[in-house]
């Protein structure tokens, strides 16, 4: 038996941030989403995507709050957020680095480039530093060969890293967000 959201929210424990229900914004946003749909699972990445642009992931009373309103199975949703390597299921920093661990990448210095991060920040790939401020999720192939090794991160592409220069990018995007 599926439960309607209505429902949903009458069990679900309140954690007193309002993390346990839809905003007004994010129930507009979806609402339009469904609208435009031919069935509600077509919008399940795009409403994966509203739910963790406003909350920063997509956690799992989130999956629940969301799998009732949208009509799409929690597991569903959830094998939908667990393929796609943008979808966070857990918290994550403020900056998120994503540094392409493809095969042109590490043959143009990605390893060392990765380890330069790692050894800056003081984490290990799928780690955030304790300060809440980075994490660090390397991806497979960033699409951008020719500016080998590259970076995504505040949602920006670096091209031509180097060990170098790593530092001195992670003070700067470290800076610009403050």
């Amino acid at each position: 038996m599926t439960q309607s959201y209505e429902q949903l929210l009458r069990i679900l424990p309140s954690n007193g941030d309002d993390s346990s229900q839809l905003s007004p914004c994010e129930i507009k946003q979806l609402d339009k989403l469904l609208a435009s749909a031919p069935y509600p699972a077509a919008v399940s990445i795009d409403a994966l995507k509203l739910i963790q642009q406003q909350r920063g992931w997509v956690s799992d009373a989130c999956l629940s709050i969301l799998s009732a309103y949208i009509h799409v199975s929690i597991a569903d949703l959830d094998s939908v957020a667990t393929f796609y390597n943008l979808i966070f299921r857990q918290a994550v920093g403020e900056i998120v680095l994503h540094p392409c661990d493809g095969i042109s990448c590490d043959l143009m210095g990605g390893v060392e480039v990765r380890a330069a991060i790692s050894q800056k920040l003081h984490i290990e790939p799928g780690e955030t530093t304790p300060d809440k401020r980075f994490t660090l999720i390397p991806l497979p192939c960033l699409g951008a060969c020719d500016k080998a090794p590259v970076m995504i991160a505040s949602k920006q592409v670096y091209p031509h890293l180097t060990v170098r220069n790593i530092a001195q990018l992670i003070d700067e995007l470290e800076e610009n967000k403050k």
